[in-house]
């Protein structure tokens, strides 16, 4: 599902963008489907299989310098290659003054048609990251998302496991919270999760016995984050006796989420056991393993060696 045109002129990127309408309205529900930008160039000659119709199309200095050079017979070739792509839109950078001929193209074909005061680098760049966003692959888990000495945690388990106690535990020893209960998550090039939370609850967490509490207002602004990467998955567990559960730490497990495998643990839950300080704990081995030390590893290495050396003494 593709982004339509009209976003780009909403409260929230106007300042970002710098956009004006000047041509087009009626095509504001046309839709970009990539977070790809083109700035057509010389493909304004003729090359029309080089021209996407699915991109924003960007017009600099160059593009507009080009076109208002031409006579009238090359300027009706090079406007025919942007009426047969039909592109969903066109913005012009650098406050240059739109051409007589493309303002009535824009309006014949429903063409938007945008100025910015941006230059064509500075524009392109921020739009490609907003499309990003926007576009990528999208889905909604149930869980609580934190922050642990920089490291993203996606907590998941049953419901009335203690997920969120346990997230709480972890904020008043200084981490921050993402999200509680519903961590919308999306796939960002070339292979990251980057997990975020609803509008309608943001900051808020749900404590069995006391009822919604507001984070932000609590704890203040450093014990919340609006979105983090994810690193890790970490599945809350009933404690049962014949459970199988690694002890070594030898096996990587992982967990899919949109195509992105995350290093994955499952944690078991008992009276008296201190989930927050395991989690806590994972976050910093988790970063060790970032620097290149592998606790686990280390240990199965060293043993290795030591029983190559015992069978060669022995």
């Amino acid at each position: 599902m593709g982004v339509q045109v009209k976003v780009l002129i909403e409260d929230g990127q106007l300042k970002i963008f710098g956009l004006t309408l000047v041509a087009g309205e009626k095509g504001l529900a046309r839709e970009l489907e990539t977070s790809r930008i083109q700035k057509p160039g010389l493909l304004l000659t003729g090359l029309l299989e080089e021209l996407h119709c699915d991109r924003l199309q960007i017009f600099g200095a160059a593009e507009i310098g080009f076109l208002n050079s031409l006579d009238k017979d090359r300027l009706r070739t090079s406007l025919a290659v942007i009426e047969k792509i039909a592109v969903p839109a066109i913005v012009i950078t650098r406050g240059i003054e739109p051409p007589v001929f493309l303002l009535e193209l824009c309006r014949r074909m429903a063409i938007p048609l945008f100025t910015t005061p941006l230059t064509s680098s500075v524009l392109i760049e921020r739009i490609g990251k907003f499309l990003e966003d926007r576009l990528a692959p999208t889905i909604t888990l149930h869980g609580v998302l934190v922050d642990v000495l920089g490291v993203g945690i996606l907590i998941m388990g049953k419901s009335g496991i203690g997920k969120s106690e346990c997230a709480l535990d972890l904020v008043t020893r200084g981490h921050r919270l993402v999200s509680d209960d519903v961590v919308i998550v999306k796939r960002l090039p070339p292979a990251l999760l980057s997990g975020t939370s609803s509008d309608v609850i943001r900051y808020h967490m749900e404590i069995r016995g006391l009822g919604i509490v507001n984070i932000k207002d609590l704890f203040g602004i450093t014990a919340i984050r609006e979105k983090k990467q994810m690193d890790i998955v970490v599945e809350l567990v009933s404690w049962e006796g014949d459970g199988e559960y690694d002890r070594l730490g030898f096996e990587e497990n992982t967990y899919d989420i949109l195509g992105v495998a995350l290093p994955y643990m499952k944690v078991p839950v008992s009276s008296g056991r201190s989930v927050a300080t395991i989690v806590e704990v994972a976050a910093r081995n988790q970063i060790l393993k970032i620097m290149g030390h592998n606790s686990a590893k280390a240990l199965e290495a060293e043993l290795e060696r030591k029983m190559a050396t015992d069978k060669e003494t022995g």
